[in-house]
């Protein structure tokens, strides 16, 4: 028998997204940790072609982006706006076309990168019959948002729904434009643009992935489940729609910091970088009002770990958006670029703000899926933080010191002119700073899977099932 929440919403595509969303963490995390592994020990590639570091970096990045990511922002992005809105998605048979084809298309995608077919373009790997499968199924899912948005039943819009539909739109916007290409065959095409145009272009949507997916996506989890979690309403709500058209207007002219001395016309370095600095108020903006919500409620802290993920989240996010605007500062850049602080970064943002926010997320979300009182396990969610937020700490604190030392040394001169030190020179004084993130990384992982774990004994144990009225959704307008 249905209960009332699932007959007022679809919630079968929410906890498909919701599983998918775990398989595909633990899967994109273990293969981050076997490229890190291949770092340290170099005769992990195997001397296969399928498995070698060039193969399998698309692989991971692919399955933590559109995999991991793409499935936590599908399945809280559904709940939201139809319990926001207090109106169901417009077409269950739609909704499931677009869960079915996701996994079908993700599947197909890393295939594709072991055997070696890919456009080059970071972010978008994929060939050009796969990228049309991409967007038919991205229109699918903006179709099904805002139709519903279009039907709700309350004329408010929640600020959480402006964020998701921004990272809807742009999303599509800049991986449309950026895929343009001639097929040659049926997995080979060459890209319409050229030269500095296609660096340009490429970074254009490379940044924006970054800013509309992994920022502005997740901000829209941020605005619900905070607020949910804490019991408080969000801090500001004129903040927050503020922080929505400030950090939206940014955060695309951002692209070109990633192309410092390089062919790109120097005005368009500049302004890249002028626009990544400006980018630190509005990002900023949004941190203080997330953990300004817990005003009056810090105790909570002590004893809810859900709540720790949801609020170090925002720290790492505060952290990442400072770090970001520093690194994009051109003389900062001519130390930092191409070295693995760069990496560091990266996953300040990605492990210490995008995962863990979805782990906050998801934990929030799943007996309420489920129709539990609680998880199965307190205990294991705060281990699971513990291991989270240590793994994230070594992975970054090691990669930023290899960072640091190797833009040193590549820029160290003798009095002649010469070079220094080697580049093999500079790749082993990096070595402790890789065995130190496959330590970290491998902690990250192992908390992945204590999810995995925890959802599956959460699932499987019978517990008293009440049914869950919809909860109203109050806004703080």
């Amino acid at each position: 028998m249905k209960t009332v929440q699932e007959s007022a919403y679809n919630m079968q595509v929410v906890r498909q997204f919701t599983l998918a969303t775990i398989v595909w963490g633990v899967l994109g995390m273990s293969m981050g940790v076997f490229i890190a592994a291949q770092l340290v020990w170099p005769a992990l590639n195997f001397d296969l072609p399928w498995t070698s570091f060039g193969r399998i970096r698309p692989i991971h990045t692919s399955l933590v982006i559109f995999a991991f990511g793409g499935s936590a922002l599908f399945a809280t992005s559904f709940y939201v706006v139809q319990r926001t809105c207090q109106a169901r998605l417009p077409s269950d048979f739609m909704a499931s076309v677009l869960f079915w084809g996701w996994q079908a298309m993700l599947v197909a995608i890393i295939i594709s990168y072991a055997l070696g077919y890919t456009t080059t373009k970071e972010y978008a790997e994929m060939e050009w019959m796969l990228s049309i499968v991409l967007t038919f199924l991205w229109l699918v899912y903006t179709w099904l948002f805002f139709t519903l948005i279009a039907r709700r039943k309350v004329s408010h819009i929640y600020v959480g729904n402006w964020f998701y539909g921004a990272f809807i739109i742009v999303t599509a916007m800049v991986f449309i434009i950026n895929s343009a290409a001639v097929p040659v065959t049926a997995m080979k095409s060459y890209s319409i643009y050229s030269g500095a145009t296609d660096a340009m272009i490429q970074w254009w949507y490379g940044h924006s992935v970054v800013g509309f997916i992994l920022s502005v996506g997740f901000l829209g989890m941020m605005y619900y489940f905070v607020p949910k979690q804490a019991g408080r309403p969000i801090y500001s709500y004129r903040l927050s729609i503020v922080h929505f058209w400030a950090i939206i207007s940014i955060y695309i002219w951002a692209g070109p910091h990633h192309l410092h001395y390089t062919a790109l016309p120097d005005w368009a370095q500049s302004l890249g970088m002028v626009m990544s600095v400006i980018l630190l108020v509005p990002s900023w903006g949004g941190m203080i009002n997330g953990m300004m919500t817990l005003s009056g409620a810090w105790h909570k802290l002590r004893s809810d770990p859900i709540l720790r993920f949801l609020v170090v989240s925002l720290a790492f996010y505060g952290m990442s958006t400072f770090e970001g605007p520093m690194m994009a500062i051109k003389t900062v850049n001519s130390l930092s670029h191409y070295t693995d602080w760069t990496i560091g970064h990266v996953h300040a943002g990605a492990l210490g703000w995008v995962a863990m926010i979805t782990i906050g997320s998801l934990y929030y979300l799943i007996p309420r899926l489920w129709q539990r009182e609680t998880m199965y396990s307190t205990a294991l969610i705060s281990l699971h933080f513990w291991l989270a937020t240590a793994g994230t700490v070594l992975y970054i604190a090691s990669m930023w010191v290899n960072g640091i030392t190797q833009g040193l040394m590549w820029r160290a001169i003798n009095d002649d002119g010469t070079l220094s030190y080697s580049f093999v020179e500079a790749l082993e004084a990096s070595h402790f700073g890789y065995v130190v993130r496959l330590v970290g990384g491998s902690l990250f992982a192992s908390g992945m899977l204590l999810l995995a774990i925890n959802c599956w004994l959460t699932l499987r144990t019978p517990q008293p099932a009440p049914t869950r009225q919809p909860e109203t959704e109050v806004s703080h307008a």
